[in-house]
């Protein structure tokens, strides 16, 4: 193991921290690890000397940003600067609180050298008494949507020890984000790439009730969060286009043929020929920003069956329980709302697959 480590290089990001930086620092230099970079994101001046200290211990490089930049830019410093100063060398990033045990870190090691072409990724159990709630609650709610949204399964979405293959750095560093949200945007870029990864469990350390986490549960969960329903966004604007549509159509058509029997038919028609072409563009270059040559005729082919699908239940419902044109209307909405959720799946995992 130790052979290995000398071939891992080790980053800590950190902000104003307290003296357990030196702790992570000594144990991990005591087990093994020969380059070690921590990253001072604009801790200020009064916390100059302990970054300091730190960079006394063999093999430590320390990075400073001049101001607070956040995790996400910290991070990518150090990976830039591995980039060119230490060409082929893969990372392990570690938190500077001491919650990752020296002994996690140096098992996502090894199992980062038996699956070279896998990100690692440290999984606490959040299930345990000791998780404070905010943690406990915010991965909870995370992993749920990570899993319907994103079709990640993964059980410690705001992990923050992880091993990365070299290979991945260059893409690491174009990743969006400054803050917290970064380390979520990661994960999605990973779906989007197809990068591979293997969760090692870990111990779950949380010291004085995560107090010196600068993770700020509201406007950090709000970056998250945004980032991830940003997947949605745009086929919950489709669907608001065609429902609107398919009001006005059926109001026209009512007023114009009362009797119509097809008035149901040709509103959806009209209605999801225009919000599709409207979602085909937004999914393609905005939120999947995938999908091949034949992204378009995937597409239009779930929308046939949409089609078939929402006007034959719109028409059932009617049929069952006669209505006027806002019943009918109400009675799409539901149809369409069920649709969408399998229809979005569907998108994510075929249509604009990256290839």
């Amino acid at each position: 193991m130790a052979q290995f480590t000398d071939k891992i290089s080790v980053i800590i990001p950190s902000y104003q921290p307290d003296e357990k930086l030196l702790e992570v620092v000594r144990g991990l230099v005591e087990s093994g690890f020969r380059d070690i970079i921590l990253v001072d994101d604009g801790g200020g001046a009064a916390y100059a000397p302990l970054f300091e200290r730190a960079a006394l211990f063999p093999g430590v490089t320390l990075l400073t940003h001049p101001e607070n930049r956040g995790k996400g830019c910290a991070l990518k410093t150090a990976f830039a600067y591995c980039l060119r100063e230490r060409s082929g060398s893969s990372v392990v990033t570690v938190d500077g609180d001491n919650q990752h045990h020296v002994e996690d870190i140096l098992a996502c090691c090894e199992k980062l050298r038996e699956k070279p072409d896998h990100v690692i990724l440290g999984a606490r159990d959040f299930s345990k008494r000791e998780v404070p709630l905010r943690s406990r609650f915010g991965n909870v709610l995370t992993k749920g949507v990570f899993r319907f949204a994103c079709g990640i399964r993964i059980t410690d979405t705001q992990t923050g020890l992880r091993a990365i293959p070299a290979r991945y750095l260059e893409a690491m560093t174009e990743i969006e984000g400054s803050r917290y949200e970064y380390e979520t945007n990661m994960l999605l870029e990973m779906k989007a790439r197809r990068i591979p990864f293997e969760e090692v469990p870990i111990r779950t350390i949380y010291l004085e009730e995560n107090e010196s986490s600068h993770f700020n549960p509201l406007k950090d969960s709000l970056r998250i969060y945004r980032t991830i329903f940003a997947f949605a966004a745009s086929s919950v604007a489709s669907s608001l286009i065609d429902l609107v549509l398919f009001y006005l159509g059926i109001r026209l058509l009512t007023y114009a043929m009362p009797e119509g029997g097809w008035n149901i038919v040709i509103a959806t028609a009209v209605a999801r020929i225009c919000s599709s072409l409207f979602n085909y563009n937004m999914n393609r270059r905005k939120v999947f920003r995938g999908g091949g040559r034949n992204s378009i005729l995937k597409y239009y082919m779930l929308c046939v069956l949409q089609f078939a699908a929402s006007a034959g239940l719109v028409s059932l419902l009617a049929f069952l329980f006669p209505a006027g044109s806002l019943g009918k209307t109400l009675f799409k909405a539901l149809v369409d709302g069920l649709l969408f959720l399998l229809s979005y799946q569907i998108q994510r995992e075929w249509v604009f697959r990256r290839e």
